[in-house]
C-alpha cells in the first residue's frame, strides 16, 4: 500500500490554516511538518496544527516523510524557500502570486525544471464548477468571437488590515497592492479564459491608506485575439463588492461573480439562469470569508499530477501570465503610457 503523500508548509501566517485544512480533508495526504521563521512562531505552530515544527529550513526540508511544500510566506519571500526545497528535490505549491515580479519568478519556475520537481500555484477559483462551465462554453465557440472580457475586483479592507501586518502593501513584501494581492485572482481567470495579452494602458494610485503599494487601480487590456479589456481593483472601494468577470462574445455573453454565473446569454436561446442565485463566499470586505474547499481540489490536482506524472493544472507558466501583466500595468502608470505586456 502506498503511503501518504507527505505535505509542509513554510510559513504560519492566516493562509497557511487553510492549506493545513485542505491537507488533512483530502485523502492520500498527510501534514507532517511547518516551518516559520522563529523559534517562537514554529512552537505555536506545532502547537496549532498538531505536527513536527521547525524554525531551521534545512532541518524542515530533511524531514523524511516530506514530499510536498507548501510556500505560505509574505509575496516577496517565496524565492529563497522556493529554491531550497527544490534543490532538496521537494514538489512545490505556491501561493498567489507566484512571486512579486518576473525576474524572481523566472529564477524560480528555472529551478524547479532543473531539479525536476513539480510546481503548481494556487489559484484555486480556477476550479470552481463554474467557472469551469464557462471557460468550456468559450473554448467551443458557445458565445463566438471574444470581443470583451473584463475583470472587476472593487473590495475594501479596514485600515488595521495594513497596520496589523509588516508586510502588506509594502513594495518589498506584497509587490504592490490591491492588483497584486486582491485583484490577481480574477485577473488570473482573465487572462486564462481570454487569452495572452499584447498592451496594456493602466493607472494605480494611493488614496486611502499610508501604504507603499496601490489600494485603487485601473487598466484597459488589449488582447493578442483582438479583443479589449477593463480591470478595476480596489482596496478603498468601501463597502466592498463581490468580484466579477464578464466575458462577452458575438453570440452572447455570461457573467462571473463571486465564483457563480449569474448572467448567461446566447443569441436564439433562453437563458440559463432560472434559479434564484447560490450564496457564494467573496473576500469582497473580509480576507479570512473565502473558505478552503477549492484549495482541496486544487491540492488534489496536485497529488493527482505527481502520481501520474504530467503537469498540474496551475503550473508556474500559467500563473506568470497574470503577474506579467498586473506588473505591466504598473509600469505603464509610471510612464504614462500603453506598453507592451512581456
Amino acid at each position: 500500500m502506498k503511503r501518504n503523500l507527505g505535505f509542509g508548509i513554510i510559513g504560519t501566517g492566516a493562509i497557511a490554516s487553510k492549506h493545513a485544512a485542505a491537507i488533512r480533508e483530502l485523502a492520500g495526504a498527510e501534514l507532517v511538518a511547518v516551518c516559520s521563521s522563529s523559534e517562537e512562531r514554529a512552537a505555536r505552530a506545532s502547537e496549532s496544527f498538531k505536527v513536527r515544527a521547525y524554525s531551521d529550513i534545512k532541518a524542515f526540508l530533511n524531514h523524511p516523510e516530506l514530499d510536498i511544500v507548501c510556500i505560505c510566506t509574505a509575496s516577496g519571500a517565496h524565492l529563497e524557500p522556493a529554491l531550497a526545497a527544490a534543490k532538496a528535490g521537494k514538489h512545490l505549491l505556491i501561493e498567489k502570486p507566484i512571486e512579486i515580479n518576473l525576474e524572481r519568478t523566472d529564477e524560480l519556475i528555472a529551478a524547479c525544471h532543473t531539479a525536476g520537481v513539480k510546481l503548481g500555484v494556487i489559484f484555486q477559483n480556477r476550479f470552481t464548477e463554474d467557472y469551469l462551465k464557462l471557460k468550456q462554453a468559450v473554448s467551443q465557440g458557445v458565445f463566438g468571437k471574444l470581443l470583451m472580457g473584463n475583470a472587476y475586483v472593487n473590495w475594501f479592507r479596514e485600515a488595521t488590515y495594513y497596520s496589523g501586518s509588516d508586510w502588506r502593501g509594502t513594495l518589498k513584501g506584497d509587490g504592490g497592492g490591491a492588483l497584486i494581492n486582491q485583484g490577481i485572482h480574477t485577473i488570473d481567470l482573465l487572462v486564462d479564459i481570454m487569452g495572452e495579452v499584447s498592451t496594456v494602458f493602466g493607472q494605480v494610485k494611493t488614496v486611502l491608506y499610508p501604504i507603499e503599494g496601490e489600494d485603487l487601480g485601473a487598466a484597459l487590456v488589449n488582447f493578442k485575439n483582438g479583443a479589449l479589456g477593463n480591470i478595476t481593483a480596489g482596496t478603498a472601494l468601501y463597502p466592498g463588492y463581490p468580484e466579477r468577470l464578464e466575458i462577452y462574445g458575438a453570440l452572447g455573453s455570461a457573467v462571473l461573480e463571486a465564483g457563480k454565473i449569474i448572467q448567461w446569454n446566447v443569441k436564439g436561446e433562453e437563458s440559463a439562469i432560472v434559479e434564484p442565485l447560490a450564496q457564494s463566499k467573496s473576500g469582497a470586505s473580509d480576507p479570512m470569508a473565502i473558505g478552503h474547499a477549492l484549495h482541496l481540489v486544487q491540492f488534489e490536482d496536485m497529488i493527482q499530477a505527481i502520481q501520474e506524472e504530467r503537469a498540474p493544472i496551475v503550473t508556474g507558466e500559467s500563473a506568470r501570465k497574470s503577474l506579467a501583466l498586473i506588473q505591466a500595468i504598473y509600469d505603464s502608470s509610471k510612464l504614462g503610457k500603453r506598453i507592451g505586456v512581456g
